[in-house]
Parts: structure tokens; sequence; C-alpha cells
């Protein structure tokens, strides 16, 4: 009889440890129905490091920034930053916008085929006459003992060879925004093959006025 027994009260004490691990395995599931979800987010891009102002933008400049809807910049660009140029400068974290790049609208008035062009003028005072839509023709001119000839007087001023002409300028970033560097940096429109022939030229640059 006791045999009979055993076998009875065994399914219950087994009964009791079941419903506890049940009862909690749905808490549990309660629990995670309830905790919100992440918080939704828009990604962007951002300045991967600080950027000087007429950098054309490359993968490595730029990374994805995830931010909160309310906090996402006016003008914010989530994709397509790769090429464009820097209009001003950028702290490292800093979202990109549509102000910070020089506007496609702009370049596509001087046709289909233009990209925008930074070049750094070695006498920054010449870059202060210059203005949006002005005209320039762009000169190389050979450092004399490792110095620029930065005027007319210097003898190493007739070696200069043209590089680019009648070049329209679309944008002059101001001085202090230049990072800090020698000379100082003007963004041009150019065909590619001008572009190549810019990147190209070396560091002594010069350049004239041609009109406006």
């Amino acid at each position: 009889m006791s045999a009979v027994k055993s076998v009875h009260m065994r399914p219950v004490r087994l009964r009791r440890p079941l419903a506890a691990l049940f009862a909690a395995t749905a808490a549990g599931s309660a629990l995670a129905a309830l905790r919100p979800g992440p918080p939704p987010s828009v990604r962007v891009l951002a300045a991967a490091r600080d950027l000087p102002a007429g950098t054309a933008l490359s993968p490595s400049d730029l990374r994805d920034l995830a931010l909160p809807p309310a906090a996402v910049p006016s003008g914010a660009i989530r994709s397509g930053g790769n090429g464009r140029v820097l209009a001003g400068p950028m702290r490292r974290g800093e979202p990109l916008t549509d102000v910070r790049v020089i506007g496609d609208g702009l370049l596509r008035a001087y046709g289909s085929d233009t990209v925008a062009t930074p070049i750094r003028v070695a006498d920054a005072d010449t870059v202060r006459l210059l203005h949006t839509g002005d005209r320039i023709d762009v000169l190389s001119v050979p450092p004399p003992d490792g110095a620029f000839a930065a005027s007319r007087a210097s003898p190493e001023w007739g070696k200069a060879r043209s590089v680019a002409s009648s070049l329209p300028v679309v944008a002059v970033p101001p001085r202090d925004e230049d990072g800090g560097k020698e000379g100082a940096l003007v963004v041009v429109a150019t065909d590619r093959a001008q572009a190549t022939a810019l990147a190209g030229a070396g560091p002594g640059l010069a350049v004239t006025i041609t009109g406006g």
C-alpha cells in the first residue's frame, strides 16, 4: 500500500516546481513584451575627423551617425556625400548638411561635366580680392630656393607656366576657416581634365583675375 501511495505522491511533488517554472517563464515573457524597444533613430553622414574648407569628401572623411529624429538638423545629408566639396570647415562628429557643401545647382550652370576643384594659392592677399563669379587664370610658379615667389618682382616669376585659364570662382572660404595653412583656398569650377592638371601642378600656384 505504501508503494502505491509513493507512486501517487511523486507526480504531485513534480507538479509544483514545474508550475513555478512555467509561472517564472510567463512573467519573463510579459516583462519582455512590456520592455520598450530601442528608440527610433535616423542615419546621417557626419565628419569622421576635423575637415578644412574646400575638402573634396572621400569615404575616409565621413562616417554614419545615428541621431534621434528630433536631433536631425535641417538639410542633413544621409547618403551621396563622396566627391562633394566643403564650403566651410567641419568638426569631427558634426552632421553633414546641404549648407556645408557647394551646391549642385551652381555647378550645373557650368555644364554636366563640371566639378568643384579646390586650389591653394600661395599669395593670400590676391585671394582676398576674389569673389564668387570671378574668372581667374591659374599659374604654376617654381619656388626659388624652396620659398614661393610671391610677387612679379621675383626673378623666378618669368618661369611661371599656365595651368588653366578663365576658371569661374565658385567659393572663397573665409581665411579664418581655412584650417590655418599657408596661402589661401579658392574653389573653382573645372572640367575633369583641368582638375587633374591643377592637382598635379604642385604647391606654387598663383592666379590672375581675368574678369567676372
